[in-house]
């Protein structure tokens, strides 16, 4: 079998050592000969390497490992780019939860005004790295998993339609492992699924075992009473109390269409002023990120370089982070793999804009995705999606063009801003706050 070259840009993330942790424990499936992280914090990124190189000498001494911050030494002979960047880190995820909820508005990563001026950061970062990528290994292929992958993926079409950029998401996988454990199966992948929507707004439509058995009964019944909480311990990175609300709240979001299963993003959209209520303006998701996840990941990476040791780490492997391998065994071994996709509709969905980029399954092998025909989606369904594609079409304009009318439009047609007034206060806001990050707006 042949053997890869990854490099995982993004490097210095703390999702990084647990998807160093499930390539390693993938070699069999997908061997690799060399792996690269890219970050331009050299300083945070070498913590992260500092661990990840103690793993690969104690697990696979054989893979040659580099942490680089120079973009032709990371993008050279490299096969596959997993990309999962953050632009402004989580000092700038915190402005974007608290600058909208001072005016009462839905203060969320990848929602509502948040995700905007995240989508505005991300653009530039995401596009810089794909034209690195073409320049030292054109053969190459990029995985982005970078937020607010909707704006990302609008973006790559308008701006590189023809680079060898997938974009997905793993939102849908998560809910899906709580799926299969509600009814009991050892895996998501004894399910196939229907999905439409798009990033962080979609629903599932149908849900059927090996045999063909139709498991949407059991999982709806489930659902209505309890949302997606399952009561045991298989999930390492929802665990938080506001997931666990995100969770329940699927069962008030199912009650509005009880036809389907909804991605739990939509409670955003959908019952934004309870959202508001129940959020502490002054400690968000953010804050809990950088008090959680953010100490502990850092804090065992420097045990393990003073020890030179995993011996008694607390890091775990990002078990759901197996779908990256899933997508990159797809394209080196044409595996035909049915996988959810940010893909452009091109008619997929028939009654919907061909230019949106949709989440919907696709086949995937060494040409790409390639995308199944969904049909006709209720009015609903299209009705919100319409709105919601709008928005994302907009700020990336808006990031094209530096235009300032067309993200006050963006933001003013965000479902969760009650008027353009507000949205013209936030959006001054999250200029100030976003200086040298944004495209200078005019």
């Amino acid at each position: 079998m042949k053997k890869f070259s990854i490099l995982i840009a993004g490097g210095g993330s703390t999702f990084t050592p647990g998807i160093v942790l499930m390539l390693l424990d993938n070699l069999d499936k997908f061997p690799i000969r060399k792996l690269k992280l890219y970050d331009i914090d050299k300083e945070r990124q070498d913590i992260i390497a500092g661990a990840c190189e103690v793993i690969l000498r104690e697990k696979a001494p054989e893979i040659e490992f580099l942490a680089t911050t120079d973009p032709e030494e990371a993008f050279t002979d490299v096969d596959f780019v997993m990309a999962h960047i953050r632009v402004g880190k989580y000092a700038m995820r915190e402005l974007d939860e608290k600058i909208p909820l001072k005016y009462c508005v839905v203060g969320q990563e990848t929602c509502g005004p948040g995700g905007i001026a995240y989508g505005m950061r991300s653009i530039g970062g995401v596009l810089e790295l794909i034209d690195y990528m073409e320049k030292y290994s054109p053969n190459a292929w990029m995985l982005n998993y970078s937020n607010p992958a909707a704006i990302v993926a609008e973006a790559t079409r308008r701006l590189r339609p023809h680079s060898k950029v997938l974009n997905i998401c793993d939102m849908p996988v998560g809910i899906e492992e709580r799926m299969a454990r509600i009814l009991g199966l050892k895996s998501r992948k004894e399910m196939t699924v229907r999905y439409y929507g798009l990033n962080h707004f979609g629903w599932w439509t149908d849900i059927r075992d090996k045999e063909g058995n139709d498991l949407m009964p059991k999982l709806k019944e489930h659902v209505a009473k309890y949302g997606y909480v399952v009561n045991d311990s298989g999930d390492n990175q929802h665990v938080d109390a506001s997931w666990q609300d995100t969770f329940l709240k699927a069962r008030d979001v199912y009650a509005l269409d009880p036809d389907t299963l909804p991605n739990t993003y939509l409670k955003y959209y959908l019952f934004p002023d309870e959202v508001v209520a129940n959020s502490n303006p002054n400690y968000t998701r953010a804050n809990e990120v950088m008090d959680g996840r953010e100490k502990f990941v850092f804090t065992e990476c420097k045990k393990i370089i003073e020890k030179q040791s995993t011996e008694g780490s607390a890091l775990h492997i990002d078990e759901h982070a197996s779908y990256i391998v899933d997508l990159a065994r797809a394209i080196a071994y044409n595996t035909h793999e049915r996988m959810l996709l940010i893909v452009e509709n091109k008619g997929a969905i028939s009654n919907f804009d061909p230019t949106a980029m949709v989440e919907i399954p696709c086949i995937v092998g060494s040409n790409g995705p390639e995308p199944l025909s969904i049909g006709e989606i209720p009015q609903f369904q299209k009705g919100l999606m319409e709105q919601q594609v709008s928005v994302e079409k907009l700020v990336v304009e808006a990031w094209i063009t530096k235009s300032y009318q067309k993200l006050w439009q963006a933001i003013t047609l965000s479902k969760t801003v009650p008027s353009a007034k507000v949205a013209k206060q936030i959006l001054d806001d999250l200029i100030e706050a976003n200086k040298g990050y944004w495209p200078e707006l005019h």
